[in-house]
């Protein structure tokens, strides 16, 4: 008899919850949109974007990190601010979601309604106090040049239409047998003296690549020129290869040299072992601070 009873009084209880949160909210998120600054000018380049998730906090408590688009169910009623943070896959590893931070949060009140759904458009912009220096490939003179020492290969414009995706130009090293290997840097040093002390500063890199990249800086101070390989972009397959994006955290490296003055942006591709030729395309190559 007491277990009937206490299965019955479970039967009651879950009854209960399963009532209290059959009739949610929902709110449904689409895909960010990067929007110009008028503040910003051109300063900016290109407006590419890979903000594919996001922290979303709803009158002021975390919901939690999503990949957009979502639909969710909310026990909530009523106006309700949310604050949309716009979020990054860092270093290309899914697992390090971070909130960007050189853009603005979006923030939104809506009505909240039992069985109902508010559709939310997040969009956002670059802070009106981002620092830039940019490649995009749109001038005529590109802002790298070969390691003499090292590089067979070249980086190059180029505009076959059916790659190009940014502005008209982008940036591509053909590699083969005989040239195997490309080893760069940036020509300029205004723009790149970055600040230290665990300021935020990021690499941003627009890729189309069937062969590996890898980046880099190199620090340069009054004693020393050294040279900090970071992350590898991987070489996607021939057949299958998209534009994608990646953002790539400098501030390990440059809070990690205080005696430096400035840094070249470096890169480094070899053709990959069993490959007869292979390409690296890249623009809209950014480093950010504030």
């Amino acid at each position: 008899m007491k277990i009937v009873i206490l299965f019955f009084s479970l039967f009651l209880f879950f009854s209960s919850c399963v009532k209290r949160i059959s009739d949610p909210s929902w709110i449904e998120i689409n895909e960010w949109e990067l929007l110009a600054n008028p503040n910003l000018g051109s300063l900016e380049g290109a407006l590419s974007h890979d903000f594919s998730d996001a922290w979303v906090y709803a009158g002021g408590q975390l919901v939690g990190v999503f990949e957009l688009p979502i639909k969710l169910p909310l026990l909530k009623e009523g106006i309700t601010v949310f604050t949309i943070l716009p979020t990054i896959i860092r270093n290309g590893i899914a697992a390090t979601k971070k909130a960007y931070p050189f853009v603005q949060p979006y923030e939104v009140t809506v009505t909240l309604i039992k069985n109902k759904t508010v559709i939310i458009n997040p969009v956002t912009k670059h802070n009106d106090n981002v620092k830039f220096w940019i490649e995009d490939f749109e001038e005529s003179t590109i802002k790298f040049e070969p390691d003499l020492g090292t590089s067979l290969a070249s980086l190059v414009q180029a505009n076959d239409p059916s790659i190009l995706k940014y502005g008209n130009y982008y940036g591509h090293i053909a590699l083969n047998s005989i040239d195997s290997i490309y080893a760069g840097y940036s020509l300029e040093t205004q723009g790149l003296d970055l600040p230290q002390k665990g300021a935020e500063v990021y690499l941003e890199v627009d890729y189309h690549s069937t062969n590996s990249l890898i980046t880099g800086l190199i620090e340069h101070s009054p004693t020393t020129v050294k040279y900090h390989p970071n992350i590898q972009i991987n070489g996607q397959d021939a057949g299958s290869v998209v534009w994608k994006k990646i953002y790539i955290d400098l501030k390990d490296i440059v809070s990690g040299t205080p005696s430096s003055e400035y840094y070249k942006v470096s890169f480094i591709a070899q053709l990959n072992a069993g490959g007869i030729s292979r390409d690296v395309i890249i623009d809209n190559i950014k480093v950010l601070h504030r």
